[in-house]
C-alpha cells in the first residue's frame, strides 16, 4: 500500500463515517458495505490486512482511547460480569466454537478448529458500545460491554497463541497452556500496573500541554510493546494505563485535558473509519485464497459457524448472569435483571477488526509445518465478521427499542449534576470570601461581583435546565443565555476580522483575540452538547 492509496483509504473512509452520522444506519455497517461494493470495483487497489500493522499500531491506540473514556468505578462495581465475558465467555467460545466447527466441517482438524475459535471468539469494541451509547442504554449494560471489549482482545490473542502452537504439532499441554495464559494477563496487568505511575508523574511534570500531548500519543504504543517485550499481554498493559491516566486525568491543567480531548477523538474516528473500510475491502483476498474448497460448499460452512458464534454467546450469557444470583451476597451487591438485559448483552456479540487481524497473522508454513485449512479459516473468519456486523448490527437496535428498556434517566442526572454543583460552589463562594478578606487580594468591587456574579450563573445554569421553558421557543433562560452568548461572541469575532483586514491589529494579535472568544464558545458548547 503506498502512500497514495493510504491517503485515499482514510479520506474515503472519513467521509463515509462522516454520511453515516446524517443517516440511522450505523457508520460501522455503512463502512463494511461500502467496503464489501469497493473491493470489486475496477481501479480500487487491493487492500490487505497486515497484521503486523494492525495490532501493535491499530489496536493500541483504540483500546487506549476507550481505557481513558471508561470509568473506573463502574467497571470495579461490575468486575464480576465484565471478568465472565472478557475472559470466560471468551475461553468458553473458543472450546465450544471451535468444537462445533469440528463436527460441521469434514477434514478440519480438532487443533485448526480450536484456532478459529479462538480468533472470533472476541466481540469487537466499537461497534456494540457505540451503539448502545447512541440509543441510550442503561448504564450498567454500556459498562459491561464496554469492559467486556476492553480484556477479550487479550484472552482471544494468548488462547490463539496457544491453540497455534498446537495446530502446528509443537507439543504445547494443558497446563502450558494455561501458564502462558497467566504469565500474558498477570505480566501484562504488572507492565501497566509499572509505567501508569511514572508516566502520569511525567505527563504533569512537563507542564507543557503540547508536550503531554505528544507524550499522550506514545503512551498506547510505549506500553503495549514493553509488555509484548516480555511475552506479556500488551493489551492488558494499555488498558491499564488507560483506565489510571483516565481516573487521574483531573490531575492535569485543562488546557492539556481539552486538547488530548480533540486529538484522541480525531485519531480515534480515522482509525475506526479506516478499520472498517479495511474490513469489507478484504472479501476479494479472502474468496480468492479458498483453494480446494468451492465457494457454495465453504458458504455453507460459514453460515454453521455464524450460527454456533450466535448461539454460544447465549448459551453463555444466560447461566452466567443468573447463577451467580443463587448466591445472597451477589443478590445484595448487585441490582436485580430480568431475561432482557442479558438478551441486549448476548445479541451485541458483533466482531470486528482483531478477529480478522489474528486470523490474516496465522503463518502459512511454521518449522516447515503447514497451518491446515488456513484459507478456510480465513473465509469462515470473515463471513463470521461481516455476518455478526450486519445481522447483529442492523437488528441490535430495533430490538433495544422492542423491548423498551428503562433508559438512562435524564431528569435523574441532570438533578444530580445540578446537586454537585451547587456543593462545589458552596465550597468555592466560602473560598472566595476567604481570599477577599485577605487585603492582598484586594479587588475593586466591579470585578470582586463578576467573580460572584460567573459563580453564580454556573451554579443555577444546572438548576434552570430542570425548570419551565419559553412558551416561544421551546428553550430553557439556560437555552438562551447560551444562544445569546454566542450571538454577541460571533459579532465581537467579526468585528476583528474587520479590524485585521483594515490593518489596524496584525494578525497575530486577531489570533490572541480570536481564542479568547474560542475559549468562551467552547464552554457554552460543552454545556450545550452535555444536555
Amino acid at each position: 500500500m503506498d502512500a497514495l492509496q493510504l491517503v485515499a483509504l482514510v479520506a474515503a473512509s472519513a467521509a463515509i463515517a462522516g454520511l453515516a452520522r446524517r443517516t440511522p444506519v450505523p457508520a460501522p455497517l455503512l463502512l463494511v458495505a461500502v467496503g464489501l461494493v469497493a473491493s470489486y470495483v475496477p481501479g480500487v487497489p487491493d487492500y490487505t490486512l497486515d497484521p503486523h500493522i494492525v495490532l501493535p499500531l491499530i489496536l493500541p491506540p483504540l483500546l487506549y482511547t476507550a481505557a481513558v473514556d471508561s470509568s473506573y468505578l463502574d467497571l470495579r462495581a461490575n468486575i464480576r460480569p465484565v471478568a465472565l465475558l472478557s475472559v470466560g465467555y471468551v475461553l468458553f467460545a473458543t472450546v465450544a466454537v471451535g468444537w462445533l466447527a469440528y463436527v460441521l466441517v469434514p477434514d478440519l482438524p480438532l487443533t485448526a478448529a480450536l484456532v478459529l475459535g479462538a480468533v472470533i471468539a472476541p466481540p469487537d469494541a466499537v461497534a456494540a458500545t457505540a451503539i448502545a451509547r447512541k440509543l441510550g442504554l442503561p448504564n450498567r449494560i454500556t459498562t459491561i460491554l464496554q469492559g467486556e471489549s476492553l480484556v477479550n482482545d487479550a484472552t482471544a490473542i494468548t488462547a490463539y497463541k496457544v491453540a497455534l502452537a498446537a495446530a502446528v504439532g509443537e507439543g504445547i499441554s494443558w497446563a502450558g497452556g494455561l501458564g502462558e495464559f497467566a504469565l500474558a494477563a498477570l505480566g501484562g496487568i504488572g507492565v501497566g500496573l509499572v509505567l501508569m505511575v511514572p508516566i502520569h508523574w511525567l505527563r504533569r511534570g512537563l507542564g507543557d500541554s503540547l508536550l503531554q500531548n505528544t507524550l499522550s500519543l506514545l503512551i498506547p504504543f510505549v506500553a503495549y510493546a514493553a509488555a509484548e517485550e516480555v511475552g506479556a499481554s500488551g493489551v492488558l498493559a494499555v488498558v491499564v494505563v488507560g483506565l489510571f491516566l483516565g481516573h487521574r486525568a483531573w490531575q492535569v491543567d485543562f488546557a492539556t485535558r481539552l486538547q488530548e480531548e480533540a486529538v484522541w477523538k480525531m485519531v480515534a474516528f480515522v482509525l475506526e473509519s479506516a478499520v472498517f473500510a479495511l474490513i469489507g475491502l478484504q472479501l476479494p483476498y479472502v474468496v480468492q485464497g479458498l483453494g480446494q474448497y468451492g465457494i457454495g460448499e465453504a458458504i455453507w460452512y460459514a453460515v454453521g459457524v455464524f450460527v454456533a458464534v450466535v448461539v454460544v454467546r447465549f448459551v453463555w450469557v444466560y447461566p452466567a448472569t443468573f447463577l451467580p444470583r443463587l448466591s445472597a451476597r451477589v443478590r445484595e451487591r448487585e441490582p436485580g435483571v430480568d431475561w432482557k438485559a442479558p438478551l441486549v448483552v448476548g445479541w451485541a456479540g458483533m466482531r470486528g477488526v482483531v478477529s480478522l487481524a489474528i486470523a490474516f497473522s496465522i503463518p502459512v508454513v511454521t518449522d516447515g509445518v503447514e497451518f491446515p485449512a488456513r484459507n478456510l479459516v480465513l473465509f469462515l473468519t470473515f463471513t463470521t465478521v461481516i455476518g455478526t456486523l450486519v445481522v447483529q448490527g442492523l437488528t441490535l437496535p430495533p430490538l433495544i427499542r422492542f423491548l423498551k428498556l428503562p433508559g438512562r434517566d435524564r431528569y435523574a442526572e441532570t438533578l444530580a449534576e445540578a446537586q454537585a454543583q451547587s456543593e462545589a460552589s458552596r465550597a468555592a463562594e466560602e473560598r472566595l470570601d476567604e481570599l477577599l478578606a485577605d487585603e492582598r487580594n484586594a479587588l475593586p468591587q466591579p470585578l470582586a461581583d463578576r467573580l460572584r456574579t460567573v459563580l453564580e450563573r454556573r451554579r443555577n445554569a444546572v438548576w434552570e435546565r430542570l425548570g419551565a421553558v419559553n412558551a416561544v421557543t421551546g428553550e430553557t433562560a439556560d437555552d438562551t443565555y447560551r444562544r445569546l452568548s454566542r450571538e454577541m461572541i460571533d459579532a465581537e469575532r467579526e468585528v476583528f476580522v474587520q479590524l485585521r483586514d483594515a490593518r489596524r491589529i496584525d494578525d497575530e494579535m486577531m489570533r490572541t483575540l480570536l481564542r479568547r472568544l474560542d475559549l468562551e464558545e467552547a464552554a457554552a458548547y460543552r454545556e450545550e452538547s452535555a444536555d
